[in-house]
């Protein structure tokens, strides 16, 4: 029995796994499912609201982050060769190219995919029904204020959440462009208590 165990060691039978790919029809996988992934990820962001990618736009955190997984992927796991995290890699920047490009083109289409700005302050006045659908704490503001040399809420013009999750702050003694506050619905904050 020892004689027939070191004739044929059962390692020698073991076969390395691929490293570029097994089969073309493996390669189909990556190119659906990072789209399937990339839209379910926007979807999600959006849902969760700006806060949740806080300082960057959510298609540079989404693309940072499943790059990240794609690229760890076939280091980590097995069956996951290089040609296919490649492909879904090279899939999702595709989507950003053409996301970006679309959005760009279309306000519409801009609308659906990315978050708008939200008024938080005005004239002086906190906004508390905006600062409830942000999530965004009275704490929070005054610390945006203090980094834009304030001290107290009657001093802001307006206290903005971009879309990327920062907060613009602009003094009241400021000349605040009407057009911009407008489109923020600053008219309509003017009855809200």
């Amino acid at each position: 029995m020892l004689a027939h165990a070191l004739a044929s060691p059962a390692w020698i039978d073991v076969q390395p796994p691929p490293i570029f790919f097994d089969t073309a029809s493996e390669l189909i996988k990556p190119v659906v499912a990072a789209p399937v992934m990339y839209g379910a990820v926007i979807l999600l962001i959006r849902l969760s609201g700006k806060r949740t990618t806080s300082q960057m736009n959510n298609f540079d955190w989404i693309v940072t982050v499943a790059m990240g997984s794609m690229i760890a992927s076939p280091i980590l796991i097995e069956k996951v060769t290089l040609a296919e995290a490649t492909l879904g890699v090279a899939s999702l920047l595709l989507l950003q190219f053409t996301v970006t490009r679309l959005s760009t083109r279309s306000e519409a289409f801009e609308r659906l995919v990315k978050a708008s700005p939200t008024l938080l302050a005005y004239n002086g006045r906190l906004l508390h029904g905006a600062m409830r659908r942000e999530r965004v704490t009275r704490n929070e503001i005054m610390a945006a204020l203090r980094e834009g040399g304030l001290t107290r809420v009657d001093q802001v013009g307006a206290v903005v959440l971009e879309s990327d999750a920062s907060m613009s702050v602009l003094p009241r003694s400021a000349q605040l462009p009407d057009e911009s506050l407008s489109e923020l619905g600053a008219e309509a904050t003017e009855n809200e208590p």
